[in-house]
């Protein structure tokens, strides 16, 4: 079988496995030991649902379409296995990422040395201000930390950067929110703070069996 394009820009399907481009500038790079596989002069590279949410997430049905020239503010992006294949959509755009690790930013800055459309950030995302000089209004929020405030960080960030037609993705963490919960309450707990904050929850995806007790929430603003 060979690569087929999917309703996603930038994003391919193959035996029911999700790829991207890899960009010119990295062929033959690795990122995180993914499979590349040529095909017409085209490197595409594997994106492993295991290791990325936001992967699991369009596996699963996520209705999410990121315009190759977005502005992307992404919170938590760690070594920067989701960051790249983010990257590697955003022909056009640019993807401001904020890590508040220093040793996984090293890994992240190792990442964008080929890849000139990621903007690495080493900060707090509780304090979206204080990165407010470097990232502009954008087009899309998405965030990945495991901490009990989560809504919260998010909502201070949406408040500060995005659009007023821009959408946002949380990946929740159901055990991060409150161990008494069932996951399913922790998300409603979730959707609840982001209602009550101007948030219009288009979609709650659990991500299992690629992430026990994981949800990604889609809204708009």
């Amino acid at each position: 079988m060979r690569m087929q394009p999917t309703e996603h820009p930038g994003i391919y399907k193959k035996n029911d496995k999700l790829f991207t481009q890899n960009p010119t500038t990295c062929k033959g790079t690795r990122v995180y030991n993914e499979q590349l596989i040529m095909e017409d002069g085209v490197e595409y590279r594997s994106w492993n649902p295991f290791r990325s949410k936001l992967a699991a997430a369009l596996l699963k049905g996520l209705p999410l379409n990121v315009p190759t020239d977005a502005q992307i503010l992404y919170l938590g992006a760690a070594t920067g296995t989701t960051v790249s294949h983010l990257s590697d959509i955003l022909i056009n755009g640019t993807l401001y990422a904020v890590e508040s690790s220093p040793i996984a930013t090293i890994k992240l800055v190792h990442v964008c040395e080929k890849r000139l459309n990621i903007i690495p950030i080493v900060s707090d995302a509780n304090h979206p201000e204080r990165y407010q000089h470097i990232v502009p209004p954008v087009d899309l929020i998405y965030q990945d930390i495991s901490q009990r405030n989560q809504a919260d960080i998010f909502i201070r960030n949406m408040k500060t950067y995005l659009k007023a037609n821009g959408s946002g993705l949380i990946m929740v963490k159901a055990r991060s929110i409150d161990v008494a919960l069932r996951p399913k309450q922790a998300y409603e707990l979730v959707c609840s703070s982001l209602k009550k904050q101007g948030g219009n929850i288009r979609r709650t995806i659990e991500l299992a069996p690629f992430e026990k007790d994981h949800a990604a929430i889609y809204l708009t603003r």
